[in-house]
Parts: C-alpha cells; structure tokens; sequence
C-alpha cells in the first residue's frame, strides 16, 4: 500500500511493520487468481443481509461500537486475522473460518486462535486474531490514498463489481450481516447507497469538545505534536491543515458530521440511524434492538429471527477533559464557530 509522508513521520511505536508489509502484500498477490475464482458466484448476487456501515469524525468511540458489535455474536466484521487477507477477503472469510469456526473444530486443535473480542484499543488498534479491525486496506483497494473523492472521480475509479461481490461473499460466507467502520467514505455516502440500497448507515456521534479533545490528543500521541493532520484528508483539507491546533482539529469534526448529516438525510428511515455515543454507552441495548430491527426485516432470508443481545448493558464513557494547552470551553467555541459558519 502506499506510504503518505504522515506515516513516516510517526513515533516508533506507530510506526509500520515494513517486513509484515511485504509479506502481506506477498501473500495477497498469491491468492489473487484464487479470489478470482471465489468471487464468481458473488457478482449477480445481493448479500443475505444488508451491511452496516459505521460513519462518523475519528475519535467518536467508533472502535468501542464495534468491539460491541463483535460481542454481540450477531454481526460478522473484519477481524484482525480477515484483515491480513485485505485483497482477497473472500478466501480470507475461509481460511477464518476453517481456523476459528467451532463448526469446524477438530479436538481443540486450534483453541487458541479462538479468543474473546474485549473492550480495550489503541488508536483504533484492537489485541487478538478475531478483535475487529478498521479494515482501511481493504477499502483503500477502492478509494486509493487518503484523500477527498468527488462523485465523479468514485465513478471512474472504483471497481464496484468487486466492492459489491466482496460483500456478498464475506457476508454469505459468515452467514451474518456484515458491519464495519465506512468513515473513509463519510462524504461519498450517497455513492455507497447506490451501490448498497439495503445498506444501514450508523452515524456515531460524539459531544463535539470531547472529540476534539480526542483528536489533538491522538495527534500529539502519534506524531509527538498537535499541528501534524490526523486521519482521512477531508475536502476541507486544505483549509484546514495549516491552523492552530484547535481550530484545525475543531473545522475537521464540525465538517464531517456537516457531510454525514448531509449524506444520509435522504435516505430512508430505514436506512439510517443516528447514534449519540454518549447515550449509546448508556443504554447500548435500545441501539442494538433499532439496529437489529433494520436488518433483519430487509434480509432476503424470509425467516430470519431477531435475535437477543447478551452481554454488556452499559459502558463507561471517556468523556474527561485532560487537555491542559486548551480548555473544554474553548474548544466548544471553535466547534461552534465553524459549526455557524457554515450554517
């Protein structure tokens, strides 16, 4: 995959793994004809399931709704394992499953590869083969580099069969409703529906301030400082990227929930959902029952059940000012101030 100068300017302890890059990269290259072959059936087929799509800023406490996704047993998600298998993710859902599916257990040979999805990340970086990955190889195999797409450049550039069969294919494979993180479009979200008309689009939010507290934390964890851009580069980009930290960081947050908000606003009802992570954390039962609810009545699987969450009823928010060069005040101000500035 490419390397942005971003990346070579992180601390080591970000900093990639070039050997496991190669390899990877390898490895992907050989499974190419086979993919080939396993996508096949997928092309002219729409997944049993809709996806699920989780949008919203960076830092909005995305990584926790999936992690709680993936321990709810109901949805299939990109893995850390799957995520190896990033161009050939169809054969990957194969080799995962013949690895860690107890259908195919044979005495405990694999037991340790099992693992239990918890709750604790880094950066959006989970511990464990089946902990949920961000899966942005993935997705940069469609939207190249990590820069702002115009409609038309998706219509020429993406290869929407493959995207389509794909996800077909994984979700097929898992025989679950596919979600994962889909921040890497958040201003293309109409494009997507058109490609996906069952997808189901989460917007999660965050309290502004604290999302922006966050973000300039992560800035300053990865790149040693707070001026450095963190993340997707978003059209806005160029506006941006040069200002104090905090109007910097204040203009990203204010301007990706101004084109969430704006993508799925005509989408149907059905299609959408809005949650605020702050409420998420304190009822995550309600939000698995409206999420459940919309995939499940537009699964083409005619008897498919609604299942039951088990597992956690509540979480803890991280919503603490720590931030000693701005205060929450301040940073609610320069939310507000792009937020009207564009109203």
């Amino acid at each position: 995959m490419p390397t942005d100068e971003r990346i070579r300017k992180r601390r080591s302890e970000f900093a990639r793994n070039d050997d496991l890059e190669s390899l990877l990269r390898t490895l992907n290259e050989d499974l190419a004809s086979a993919e080939a072959k396993a996508m096949q059936p997928y092309r002219e087929q729409t997944p049993p399931f809709p996806p699920v799509f989780v949008m919203g800023a960076p830092r909005c406490g995305s990584t926790l709704f999936m992690q709680w996704l993936a321990s709810t047993g109901v949805f299939a998600y990109p893995s850390n394992l799957l995520s190896r298998f990033w161009a050939a993710p169809i054969t990957g859902a194969r080799i995962q499953k013949a690895l860690t599916d107890p259908a195919y257990d044979f005495r405990d040979e694999l037991h340790d590869l099992k693992g239990n999805t918890n709750f604790e990340s880094h950066h959006g970086k989970t511990a464990g083969a089946l902990s949920p990955n961000e899966f942005w190889y993935f997705w940069r195999r469609f939207l190249p580099g990590n820069e702002y797409r115009s409609r038309e450049e998706l219509e020429r550039i993406v290869d929407s069969a493959t995207l389509r069969a794909e996800i077909a294919g994984m979700t097929d494979l898992f025989a679950k409703p596919f979600a994962c993180k889909g921040m890497i479009f958040n201003e293309n979200i109409p494009y997507m529906a058109e490609l996906f008309p069952t997808a189901i689009f989460i917007w999660l939010r965050r309290q502004p301030e604290y999302n922006i507290q966050s973000l300039l934390l992560a800035r300053d964890r990865q790149y040693g400082n707070m001026n450095q851009w963190y993340s997707f580069k978003i059209k806005e980009y160029p506006q941006l990227k040069n200002l104090d930290p905090l109007a910097s960081v204040a203009g990203q947050v204010a301007s990706i929930n101004r084109s969430v908000e704006k993508g799925i606003a005509d989408l149907p009802a059905q299609n959408k959902l809005v949650i605020q992570y702050e409420d998420f954390c304190q009822r995550p039962e309600y939000y698995f029952n409206e999420i459940t609810q919309r995939v499940f009545t537009q699964s083409a699987i005619g008897d498919a059940v609604v299942p039951e969450l088990s597992g956690e009823t509540s979480f803890s928010n991280t919503n603490v000012w720590k931030l000693a060069e701005y205060s929450q005040e301040e940073a609610a101000r320069a939310y507000k101030a792009f937020k009207d500035d564009k109203e």
